[in-house]
């Protein structure tokens, strides 16, 4: 029995229990289909006991799912016990960092929207670093040291061998604010140019003047699954961090992401636009 299932243990197990109250069923009703007790179906369901392949199509033939691609990727998450790097960290950051690398690494693709700041997984140490130093929350000189290695280490799903496809919108605002002084962010800025030449990586920017846009206000990061019913928006925010998972906060945030493409400058203009922000430093 798990006492603190990881993030992605806990999304399986919420995906089963959605497979079953769509199905109608209680709890009770699924165990005794199983031949199980009730509450090894709730703790299956609430992520604190493994489910092996079988026994989960077995329960998806019994909620009469016929979707093959949900279940296939949902048999796949039960036979990977993955423990990644990640690990490591359990008692030094908060779970739910742990969790968001756990996502990242079974990632298909990746989006992000920011305003403020450049994205993380675009970030260089120094400027990582100051954003971390200027954190609501006072951080204490070992704990951004922690953070900031962390967050470098996450970036290594964009040069993996199979790394995951990237695109990132960024506003004009986060390009133009000098973090960690003029050297600091003209070394963020090459990096920016060196990361969009890249075949699996998109860049493009939102300028001043389109003025208000969707989603404008608030870092936005959507993790693609391997189906769209496992997708998951990640937002960070100053109380917290949180993960959205339910299908109507995932069809809001893709259509968020299909109507910034609208108002986007091209990659090819967004380089632009970073090689004249460079020479105004």
């Amino acid at each position: 029995m798990r006492s603190n299932p990881t993030g992605r243990q806990l999304r399986l197990g919420a995906e089963l229990r959605k497979l079953r109250e769509r199905a109608g069923l209680t709890s009770t009703e699924a165990g005794q289909l199983l031949g199980i007790k009730q509450n090894q179906v709730s703790n299956m369901e609430a992520g604190r006991m493994g489910v092996s392949p079988e026994r989960l199509r077995l329960l998806a033939c019994h909620y009469e799912c016929a979707d093959k691609a949900l279940i296939d990727a949902l048999a796949h998450m039960t036979s990977d016990r993955t423990r990644g790097w990640w690990e490591q960290y359990r008692e030094l950051l908060p779970g739910s960092l742990l969790d968001l690398a756990e996502l990242e690494h079974h990632a298909e693709a990746l989006s992000d929207s920011t305003t403020a700041w450049i994205p993380g997984q675009l970030q260089i140490h120094d400027y990582a670093r100051e954003i971390f130093r200027q954190a609501v929350t006072e951080l204490a000189p070992p704990d951004i040291e922690h953070r900031l290695s962390f967050r470098i280490k996450r970036q290594t799903v964009l040069y993996r061998d199979n790394s995951v496809p990237y695109r990132a919108v960024i506003h004009e605002a986060a390009l133009r604010m000098a973090v960690g002084g003029s050297a600091v962010m003209r070394r963020q800025l090459r990096h920016l140019l060196d990361m969009s030449e890249r075949d699996d990586v998109t860049l493009r920017a939102i300028t001043f003047e389109v003025g208000a846009y969707p989603g404008s206000g608030q870092s936005i990061y959507y993790v693609r699954g391997p189906v769209p019913q496992l997708d998951t928006v990640y937002l960070d925010q100053s109380h917290g961090l949180a993960f959205l998972d339910a299908e109507a906060q995932l069809h809001k945030y893709r259509n968020l992401f299909a109507r910034l493409s609208a108002i986007t400058l091209s990659p090819a203009k967004t380089r632009d636009l970073i090689h004249s922000i460079m020479q105004d430093l």
